[in-house]
């Protein structure tokens, strides 16, 4: 929108902020909605998601009324304004946002509609799902329950019927999954923009799963026809094998007889002719040993089915006469030869058929030696398998030749005589016959020897060869198994894994719910790590073995074992980046209130949860939010507020609006409170609970009042506030009581209300409070005007007095009930007096008066206005009288009474009497009878009242003022000093202790504000009216005025502390002199006989005195104490003391950055301590200045004793001296301690 236009349209600049916020919602509304991606087929997930589609559509009609009000505003300004342009613009501007509201509403609606759909479709295809599945299931069963097809007739027509039945139930479970397919391609289609990749896993599961189940029934029908089909040729083969080989065998008798007959080879025709009849024989044999080997093996088949019938007998015995008959005629071939082959060079044919045996054998020895080694993968050892089964079988081919030539030179060793055989052996001439025969007879058994031991040798090598190649390969197919179940394990495992969405595009609400599912997913896959485990021992084994592992399968085993890492890290990284985003971004974080500063301010978070502050361009941290310090800036302001009470209502109004507590209702907050179930007072409540509770709140105020409260600011500012209050040393935690005081003080309720809610925190079931419990909420209460630096006025830090006050208001009951505590809450007592009084102020805001101040001349007046009971139509405004200017003839002194709300006509009228009535007093009367607008409590230290006017009335009822306490001179300060030591003893006396049971040390009364108040009150000589009105007042007029009081006090006290130190020093050498016995240590000394009255009153004096010093010790050492908890305070104490005497501007919080260490260092002390150490220790000697005050008290206690019984009575009256100047030296220094240095801490 132009500037121009903004400028001469001033109302456009409101109207286009609430434009602009509410469009910005709308477009961050639409990107969550296109941004909500479910997981299809997820009930849970897409549950929870229309559970949060609901919640974003009531919070889409909760800012209806704003979009409403925006349009009512629009129009108001378009009939205000004859600008074009303006209404133009804001027209455009109207009809877009209605536009937007409109899309967005649609889309919401939308995905509503279309969650509820993908619901109903997601549930229909699990249930679907589920069928198929189970259909699957039993279909794999029966897979299972397949036994070995049978080689018999009526078995394979069982399997057949069989299989067949299960071919048609398949089809009919075909429609389920074919449902569950239809259904899957729906979801896929439909729901395309949210995450189907668990539909499309499941499916594409299902379909594999029963591609496979249709595969394998494929393949069963085809074996069993093949069974079938070899079944029935089998017999048949088996009788037309049969037939032919009796054909074979009549033919090879009928050659066997004829090489057999006489002088048969000496007919060299005869014996070709028989060779060749041999050798059509012979082809014959070759040509049917393939079908010999295939009956066999079929009919092994067949014998396996028909095992234990008759039918398996009568085969059994065909089958092995087949193979006897077989054998036997290979035999007769190879003997028909032999024979028509002994002729003149028989024996070295036999000779050259041994020798190409042992030939054939080395080459089948070398054969096999090359298939070795076993292979390492499954593939290759199958390979080997296959070789060496092919290997067998030339063996058992090649095994009857073996046989049968071995014979063959058997019987021609056994059958030719040593003639035959010399006539064989033609060389050399020259050996004898006898011995040429032997020769001969001697090589062929000796190659018939290496012939049959080679061949026994190599069927051995065989054997164990394939004893080998079984064993791996029963090792490879387990390990080929495990490998194969745990790659399938992983996919699926992987597949989910790629499923995952990037954490960064996760909603902050859901986290914990991914979080959850990702630890359920770590455990599913658990059992995994035991698959792995199993691959790698199998893998192991080999190792032991000659069994080397191919490199495809241990590449396959790396792969494995990487992608198992792989997976495990990236669940532990992704649970990492989880628990991150859920710390940094979820529910429990702080993440959103880093928007609660702008740069160059950073918001940080400490170890501890505490949030500071770091400033980029000066490089500092600090505690306060920069709000917070801009806010307690701006409080100076007020500093000018001449009374306290409403100096301090004021500056909590300004810090009530700014933390828009002024919006939450008494209702809302108890709500809050009971939704975070904060019930147990005294337990401590962390960052984290603040911060959730304090969201809780301000989520219900911005839905309430959406253009007021910003959350994160709120949160982030009440928490500083908070913290400021009750955690001043920022441990992080501070009590459910003071987190309840804090807020409900500050709340939009009706005084009593606040009053009953907070007595009821403290009160125990039956409904009493005792005076502990009364303490605990004092305490706490006073902490808000404290930590704007106003305690002093309030009666200081100390609450017992103003417990004491309410229980003897009580009659000093045990226990009071919360009617008491009303009555006496409604008399606003001095210590709680700033909280109705901040009632008042903001009642007071918006009131106009119809009267004019005399003074300044306002009409009307704005705010407070104080009407004259002395004077005739004499009003005041608030400016005028709180920064107490008054018109002439006017006199502070004189009655007035405030109104916070227009009057009535009768209280017009009661005025006008008291005015009448008045004038007929004089101002003696008074200054006799002056009033006090709250209750007053005595404290111990006995300072003025507060900074209230004493004339004003209608405070609180007229009958019910206590008396004010007792006033003393300014002149004597001895005297002051004096009074208040005997005061703290009478209380001492009267209660027991000083300190109330129910009070912790940690309450002390000596608060800083109070006791600088007190000594300026007590050395300042001025007027009441012209007392300082700010802390920062007080110190400058401190340091001005009172360093030479205070000095001069600490010189006497010296000079009075030197006398004692020289009237003992004198008592002991007399008493030394006269040669007495050593003085008796405390407790040697025992109580002797008075020998006068005298002696009698020193002793009982001594006691009361030491007793006394006792409890001044005590007492000291509990207010050293509290003063090192004062330290953030002292430390802004010291900067205004070190500042010009100017007007200072006091924030009332310590500030106190943290260093980057996020530790707050305690080298503070001794600088805070110095600062008003400063002001006395110029007149002190070296000596005193190392001498804590502790020290001199000891050695006064034990001067007193050791002189009240060592001297006579002679003595009494310089012994009654030094007991007069020792209890004025202690009082003295009582009081003193608790504003100046400790000695100790100075060095």
């Amino acid at each position: 929108m132009p500037s121009s236009l903004l400028l001469e349209v001033p109302a456009l600049a409101e109207f286009n902020k609430a434009w602009a916020d509410l469009t910005d919602w709308l477009s961050l509304l639409d990107r969550v909605i296109k941004s909500q991606i479910v997981t299809v087929g997820d009930l849970d997930e897409i549950n929870d998601m229309i559970i949060k589609q609901k919640a974003t559509i009531q919070d889409l009609e909760q800012r209806r009324p704003q979009l409403e009000e925006l349009i009512t505003a629009a129009q108001n300004l378009k009939n205000k304004t004859s600008n074009q342009e303006a209404r133009t613009v804001i027209t455009d501007r109207i009809e877009k946002i209605q536009n937007q509201w409109d899309d967005v509403q649609g889309h919401l609606h939308n995905r509503r509609q279309q969650l509820h759909e993908m619901l109903k479709d997601s549930t229909q295809w699990l249930e679907a799902k589920q069928e198929a599945e189970h259909v699957l299931e039993c279909a794999k069963a029966r897979l299972e329950s397949w036994k070995e097809i049978s080689y018999t007739v009526e078995g394979l027509k069982k399997q057949n019927a069989e299989l067949k039945q299960f071919a048609k139930e398949l089809r009919q479970w075909h429609i389920n999954v074919d449902v569950a397919n239809d259904l899957a391609l729906k979801l896929l289609r439909d729901y395309s923009t949210d995450d189907t990749r668990k539909v499309e896993l499941m499916t594409n599961n299902i379909n594999d799963a029963w591609a496979t189940i249709n595969k394998r029934v494929s393949e069963r029908e085809a074996a069993l026809e093949a069974a079938l089909r070899l079944l029935q040729q089998f017999y048949l083969d088996l009788e037309k094998f049969l037939a032919w080989l009796t054909e074979s065998e009549t033919t090879a008798n009928v050659l066997q007889d004829a090489t057999h007959k006489e002088r048969i080879l000496e007919d060299a025709q005869g014996v070709r002719e028989l060779l060749k009849q041999w050798q059509e024989l012979q082809k014959e044999i070759e040509s049917h040993t393939d079908i010999f080997h295939s009956l066999d093996e079929n009919g092994q088949k067949i014998l396996r089915s028909l095992e234990g019938s008759d039918d398996a007998a009568l085969l059994q015995r065909r089958l092995d006469n087949m193979n006897f008959r077989w054998s036997e005629l290979r035999k007769k071939s190879l003997n028909i030869r032999s024979h028509l082959e002994a002729s003149s060079d028989q024996w070295r044919r036999l000779h050259l058929s041994l020798q190409e045996l042992l030939a054939w054998l080395q080459l089948k020895e070398d054969e096999l030696k090359q298939q070795a080694p076993i292979g390492g993968d499954l593939p290759t050892v199958q390979k080997q398998n296959d070789t060496h089964r092919a290997f067998k079988r030339e063996l058992k081919t090649k095994d009857p030749v073996i046989l049968s030539a071995l014979e063959t030179v058997r019987i021609f060793l056994a059958e030719q005589p040593l003639e035959v055989l010399e006539k064989l052996y033609q060389e050399p001439r020259e050996l004898p016959s006898e011995e040429r025969a032997q020769n001969i007879t001697r090589v062929l058994r000796r190659q018939a020897d290496e012939v049959k031991t080679e061949w026994d040798k190599l069927n051995l090598h065989s054997a164990d060869w394939q004893k080998k190649i079984d064993e791996a390969l029963e090792r490879l197919q387990e390990l080929q198994e495990a490998m194969d179940e745990l790659d399938l394990k992983l996919r699926q495992a992987e597949a989910i894994k790629g499923s995952w969405q990037p954490v960064g595009d996760l909603l902050i609400d859901s986290l914990q719910d991914h979080l959850e599912k990702l630890k359920v997913y770590r455990a599913e896959i658990a059992p995994l790590k035991e698959n792995v485990n199993n691959v790698n021992d199998l893998a192991h084994l080999f190792t032991t073995t000659e069994i080397q592992l191919s490199p495809y399968t241990l590449n396959r085993l790396e792969d494995l074992n990487g992608r198992w890492k792989l997976l495990q890290v990236a669940i532990d990284e992704r649970i990492r980046q989880l628990h991150e985003a859920h710390r940094d971004f979820g529910p429990t974080s702080q993440h959103f209130l880093s928007t609660s500063v702008q740069g160059p301010w950073e918001r940080a978070v400490s170890p501890n949860k505490v949030p500071y502050y770091i400033n980029h361009e000066t490089q500092t941290t600090c505690w306060d939010h920069p709000k917070m310090t801009e806010l307690y800036q701006s409080l100076a302001d007020l500093n000018n507020v001449r009374f306290s009470a409403y100096r301090t209502a004021m500056k909590l109004r300004r810090l009530q609006k700014a933390l828009c507590l002024d919006l939450l209702t008494l209702s809302a907050a108890c709500d809050a409170l009971d939704q975070h179930n904060l019930k147990q007072n005294d337990q401590p409540m962390d960052i984290l609970q603040i911060i959730n509770c304090l969201t809780t709140i301000y989520d219900r105020l911005e839905q309430e009042h959406s253009s007021l409260v910003n959350v994160p600011l709120c949160v982030d500012m009440c928490l500083n506030w908070l913290l400021n209050v009750y955690d001043t040393g920022r441990t992080g935690r501070i009590r459910v009581l003071s987190f309840k005081t804090g807020v409900i003080s500050l709340c939009k309720a009706h005084l009593e209300d606040k009053y009953r809610y907070l007595f009821k925190q403290v009160a125990s079931p039956t409904g009493f409070c005792d005076q502990r419990r009364l303490g605990l909420l004092l305490h706490d209460s006073i902490q808000i005007p404290r930590q704007l630096g106003e305690v002093a006025s309030f009666g200081g830090s100390n609450i017992e007095p103003s417990v004491r006050s309410c229980f003897q208001f009580a009659n000093n009951k045990p226990e009071i009930e919360a009617a008491l505590f009303l009555d006496w809450m409604r008399l606003e007592p001095q210590s709680m007096v700033w909280l109705p009084v901040l009632h008042r102020v903001a009642a007071a805001e918006t009131a106009k008066h119809q009267a004019k101040c005399n003074i300044c001349k306002e009409c009307p007046i704005i705010g407070f206005r104080y009407r004259s009971l002395k004077h005739f139509n004499y009003d005041i405004c608030q400016s005028c009288f709180f920064s107490g200017r008054v018109a002439k003839g006017h006199k502070m002194h004189y009655p007035m009474v405030e109104y916070c709300t227009p009057t009535t006509s009768g209280e017009d009228v009661r005025d006008f009497a008291k005015v009448l009535k008045n004038k007929f007093r004089t101002k003696r009367y008074f200054a006799k009878h002056p009033r006090m607008g709250y209750l007053p409590v005595q404290t111990v230290l006995e300072g003025d009242n507060m900074e209230t006017p004493v004339t004003l009335i209608n405070f609180w009822p007229v009958d019910s003022a206590p008396a004010s306490s007792p006033q003393l001179s300014h002149d004597d300060t001895h005297s002051r000093i004096e009074h208040y030591a005997s005061r703290l003893a009478e209380m001492e006396n009267t209660n027991g202790t000083y300190l109330n049971d129910s009070i912790s040390p940690n309450e002390s009364i000596d608060d800083e504000h109070l006791l600088i108040q007190h000594y300026c009150q007590s050395l300042n000589q001025e007027s009441p009216l012209s007392q300082p009105r700010s802390p920062a007042q007080i110190l400058i007029s401190l340091e001005s005025e009172e360093r030479g009081e205070l000095e001069r006090i600490l010189a006497d006290l010296e000079e009075e502390n030197r006398n004692l130190q020289a009237e003992y020093d004198r008592l002991k050498q007399q008493h030394d002199h006269k040669g007495l016995s050593p003085l008796p240590s405390p407790p040697e000394m025992m109580p002797i006989s008075p020998q006068s009255p005298r002696d009698a009153e020193l002793i009982a004096e001594a006691k009361l005195l030491r007793q006394h010093k006792g409890r001044l010790e005590a007492r000291m050492q509990i207010l050293e104490d509290h003063n090192k908890q004062l330290e953030s305070q002292l430390h802004r104490l010291r900067q205004l003391l070190e500042q010009p005497q100017v007007d200072a501007k006091v924030n009332g919080t310590a500030q106190s950055p943290p260093p980057m260490s996020l530790q707050r260092s305690d080298s503070n002390q001794p600088m805070l301590l110095r600062v008003v150490g400063s002001q006395t220790s110029e007149s002190m000697g070296e000596e005193d200045l190392l001498s804590p005050p502790q020290d001199t008290s000891t050695g006064l206690e034990e001067v007193m004793e050791q002189l009240n019984n060592s001297f006579p009575s002679t003595r009494g009256h310089n012994v009654g001296n030094l007991f007069h100047m020792a209890d004025d030296l202690g009082r003295a220094m009582e009081t003193l301690v608790t504003v100046m240095t400790d000695d100790k801490v100075l060095e």
